[in-house]
């Protein structure tokens, strides 16, 4: 028997794990495009409704023709968002355009969503001239200033503290903006993570930690990471605010987004959403799937497809049909082809780019480096056919 008194001291000792708190999922859309009884229709016009589905096509279409890019040795990398995009793009469409995005690297949709266009992809993917991060990042690495997007870094969680850090300075400019923050469950094992929550709640700055449970830390199922009811309830530990949502229902992801931006905005109160997911494809394009998970398992999460889902939902509301399904597919596979011979033709960025931007002056000691570089290259011009021609001569 408890002798617990009401000022919350005990004279017993008493443990708990905190299995009595069960988190709910939120769910507004059922598969077949309905809402779920009870479920209003939700506050989304058919123009902003469209433009989410076109982003969340343009980046299925994306993934699977520059999948077989890689395939073909025309690219050295490349991951896909196939079966998350509901979880990137309805949460991003939720937010102010203004408001900052830190992804891990699966979140495409985002940029895709925000006006990314298919040359910009196409050149960071190919690393050409025209690539903003001058062919210094892995493919898939995107960065775009304009459009409040932080260039993705490979090391996993880097960028949750970052998040927290850059919500503090939206905090002190007081413009009413937010930071949101991507990661997979994987992430949320890092000591970053937990460092991240800590800082935004100690100093209530208005950053949304969404988590992208999408099932698998590469090949570790979540099973094995972690023995509590998902990665939500760790936001008690910190007196957060935190909901979980069905990460494949678009309707579902875009209202709690919406929800959390107002509470980080308005009232400076950090949020964490776990979106239930799952990763349809690989990895990445270094990944076999088939060594860890049955194609049983897959075919189960491919009949909950998030983009067959709205799809359902547009036609009931009679704002979408066939014949502009097939044409925007069509369209989009054309675009992609197209865009895609382009930039695998144009050239690097040029060399000295190596070592520009980063001093105002390039220092002496690194001039010099830089030289050295030039002469290899005339050396063995054989070995650099598209560097050669830029090491000839001075600069």
């Amino acid at each position: 028997m408890s002798t617990t008194t009401k000022s919350g001291v005990s004279h017993t000792p008493k443990f708990t794990d905190g299995a009595e708190f069960r988190i709910p999922t939120f769910k507004m859309l059922k598969q077949d495009g309905k809402l779920y009884k009870g479920v209003k229709e939700p506050d989304l016009d058919r123009e902003k409704a469209l433009r989410i589905y076109r982003a969340m096509i343009t980046t299925r279409v994306l993934d699977e023709r520059m999948l077989a890019a890689q395939r073909q040795g025309r690219l050295s990398f490349y991951m896909q968002c196939t079966g998350e995009e509901a979880a990137v793009i309805g949460s991003t469409a939720a937010l102010d355009d203004a408001d900052m995005i830190m992804a891990q690297y699966r979140e495409q949709g985002a940029l895709a969503y925000r006006g990314f266009t298919i040359d910009e992809f196409m050149n960071q993917l190919f690393g050409n001239e025209l690539d903003y991060g001058k062919g210094r990042q892995m493919p898939i690495h995107y960065g775009s200033s304009k459009l409040n997007y932080m260039t993705i870094s490979s090391p996993l969680a880097t960028q949750i503290p970052q998040a927290t850090g850059y919500a503090y300075g939206q905090k002190l400019a007081g413009d009413g903006h937010c930071t949101i923050v991507y990661f997979g469950e994987g992430a949320a094992s890092e000591g970053d993570f937990h460092a991240a929550l800590n800082m935004a709640t100690v100093h209530r700055v208005p950053v949304i930690f969404l988590c992208r449970n999408n099932g698998y830390a590469i090949s570790t199922p979540a099973t094995e990471q972690f023995a509590a009811d998902g990665v939500a309830p760790r936001a008690y530990g910190y007196k957060m605010d935190v909901i979980r949502v069905d990460g494949n229902d678009i309707l579902a992801v875009h209202e709690a987004t919406r929800a959390a931006r107002r509470m980080a905005v308005e009232e400076n109160r950090p949020v964490l959403i776990e979106a239930m997911s799952y990763r349809l494809a690989a990895h990445s394009s270094s990944d076999d799937p088939s060594g860890y998970r049955s194609k049983d398992e897959e075919a189960v999460w491919r009949e909950k497809d998030p983009i067959l889902r709205m799809r359902h939902w547009l036609e009931h509301r009679q704002w979408w049909s066939e014949d502009e399904e097939k044409h925007l597919q069509e369209t989009l596979r054309r675009e992609v082809l197209e865009t895609m011979k382009r930039a695998e033709k144009r050239p690097p960025p040029p060399l000295e780019s190596l070592v520009t931007d980063v001093y105002d002056t390039v220092p002496p000691a690194l001039q010099a480096q830089f030289e050295k570089l030039k002469v290899h290259i005339r050396k063995y011009p054989e070995a650099y056919p598209k560097s050669a021609s830029h090491a000839k001569g001075g600069s």
